[in-house]
């Protein structure tokens, strides 16, 4: 059967395919993720790209994005925090509990988009029970590295009650549990009569690993508003610049972070676990170890988030480390073991990471710097000094006589005539079974002398084993992080690296 078309339909057709083929590759990734309206940032030489972008821009109420933020449910024994509140997804969210509300209102809902640009998050007391939202991007977004950051108002935390928090938790924490997946918490605020919380003037922000477990790596990044502000009665962005080995805390100003943590501020054996990815999270708890007693709190006003982004960098100059002194110290010695340089870092490429490493046996390094943010890193806009030093370990103090074999040869002869005596002088003293004994142990004591002298009478002088840092030439390797290395953290991938001779008498 033949079948007649049209060309005006075959023309028409084509047009609205070639149409919708430009608007799908035109779509790039940033735009998909609602970036195109944001514009680049600048910090100093760096330039910041957004690349996944939140703007929650609704003109009328509406549901979060369920595509992109997932939804905790429930109480779940309190959230391992003893919290009280009963978390709900939108409605209709999949699985939500019965105390949660099943149709779209500003008035009831814990979540939504207000139609003037803000995402809300408002707990709500329904009939005794608290009910809030806690969501996050586990298992649709992941991050690593970047600059992330959200413009939030917070509710008032004047009083006990709430616990807003906007934080990060390692994504391979299905198979890590947590503190060992790494948590990261950007914002976290409550109340001063609480374990003296930041309260409304103030923030939080902790860093959690296996060995840091709930208090978190101390001390912690602590801010405090100046003059009047506080951090609900208006908008302020908080955020990191997060690149391997290194995360710096600001709020408002990228450029003027108020703490910066790296994996030499753990303790030994802890291990940094945010060179993974990690998810973002955002959420209003009520009551809990950290909000307190909600049983004053009526009515409190919302979370409102005005954007969350992330941006990434460009390319940071790599720093210059020049030709730092040399290192020669005696084994063991805690004096005359440092070399202290200034390293060459490009002005406004922000804040570089250092650390280092021996190949001394026996020995270890650390890094110091003048920085008085971080001992570990130094600010690109100071003339700032890293300082070197090296541990050894002495070597034996017993003298080499002692390892001769003619002493090895007569030292057990004088270990038993000394045991010898000893039993004799108690033969003296009991009944001839007894000095039958001691003779029967002096023989097994002269028999064993002679075994152990004789394995090996015949060798020579016989060198000490070295029991310290061993003398000779070595090295001491400095590495350098910058705020845009987006690697794994290990030495190979620094941006920067420099040879110290070390020299070991």
């Amino acid at each position: 059967m033949t079948t007649r078309i049209h060309s005006r339909f075959v023309w028409r057709c084509g047009f609205i395919l070639a149409v919708a083929f430009l608007l799908l590759a035109g779509a790039s990734p940033a735009d998909a993720q609602g970036c195109s309206s944001v514009p680049t940032s600048a910090t100093g030489a760096v330039t910041w790209t957004p690349q996944w972008c939140q703007e929650f821009n609704a003109t009328t109420v509406s549901p979060p994005d369920t595509t992109v933020w997932k939804f905790d449910l429930g109480n779940n024994n309190g959230w391992g925090n003893n919290e009280v509140e009963v978390y709900c997804g939108p409605p209709q969210y999949a699985n939500n509990p019965s105390q949660c509300p099943t149709m779209l209102s500003a008035s009831a809902d814990t979540v939504y988009i207000d139609g003037n640009g803000h995402l809300v998050i408002q707990p709500i007391n329904i009939k005794g029970t608290w009910i809030s939202t806690r969501m996050s991007t586990q298992g649709l977004e992941n991050f690593q590295y970047g600059r992330i950051e959200a413009s939030l108002q917070l509710p008032d935390t004047t009083n006990q009650g709430l616990w807003p928090a906007f934080w990060s938790l390692g994504s391979n924490i299905p198979t890590v549990p947590w503190p060992g997946c790494g948590e990261a918490d950007i914002m976290e605020v409550w109340s001063p009569s609480v374990l003296s919380g930041p309260g409304p003037t103030g923030n939080r922000s902790t860093l959690h690993t296996a060995l840091t477990d709930g208090p978190g790596l101390q001390p912690n990044g602590s801010f405090t508003f100046t003059s009047s502000q506080t951090n609900s009665s208006a908008f302020h962005t908080y955020g990191v610049i997060w690149s391997a080995n290194m995360q710096q805390y600001y709020i408002d100003n990228p450029l003027n972070p108020y703490y910066i943590a790296t994996p030499s501020d753990l303790k030994a054996g802890d291990t940094w676990p945010f060179n993974l990815k990690f998810f973002l999270l955002m959420n209003v708890a009520v009551g809990g170890t950290l909000g307190g007693s909600a049983a004053n709190l009526v009515n409190p006003q919302p979370l409102l988030a005005d954007y969350v982004r992330q941006y990434s960098p460009s390319t940071v100059a790599k720093p210059t480390l020049g030709n730092p002194p040399s290192i020669t110290v005696k084994a063991g010695a805690t004096t005359g073991n440092s070399s202290t340089f200034t390293p060459g870092l490009a002005a406004g490429t922000g804040f570089v990471y250092f650390s280092c490493s021996t190949d001394a046996p026996k020995a270890s390094c650390a890094i110091s710097t003048t920085d008085t943010l971080n001992a570990h890193v130094i600010n690109s806009s100071s003339m700032e000094t890293a300082t070197v030093t090296v541990s050894t370990t002495a070597n034996s103090i017993v003298l080499p006589s002692f390892f001769n074999p003619e002493m090895r040869l007569w030292l057990p002869m004088v270990i038993v005539g000394l045991l010898v005596s000893m039993v004799v002088a108690l033969a003296g003293r009991t009944r001839s079974r007894a000095l039958l004994c001691g003779f029967t142990v002096f023989a097994g004591l002269i028999f064993a002398g002679a075994v152990i002298a004789g394995c090996d009478g015949t060798s020579s002088v016989t060198t000490p084993l070295n029991t310290g840092t061993p003398p000779g030439s070595y090295t001491v390797t400095v590495y350098a992080f910058t705020e845009s290395n987006a690697g794994d953290g290990s030495n190979g991938n620094a941006d920067g690296s420099v040879g110290i001779p070390l020299t070991v008498n």
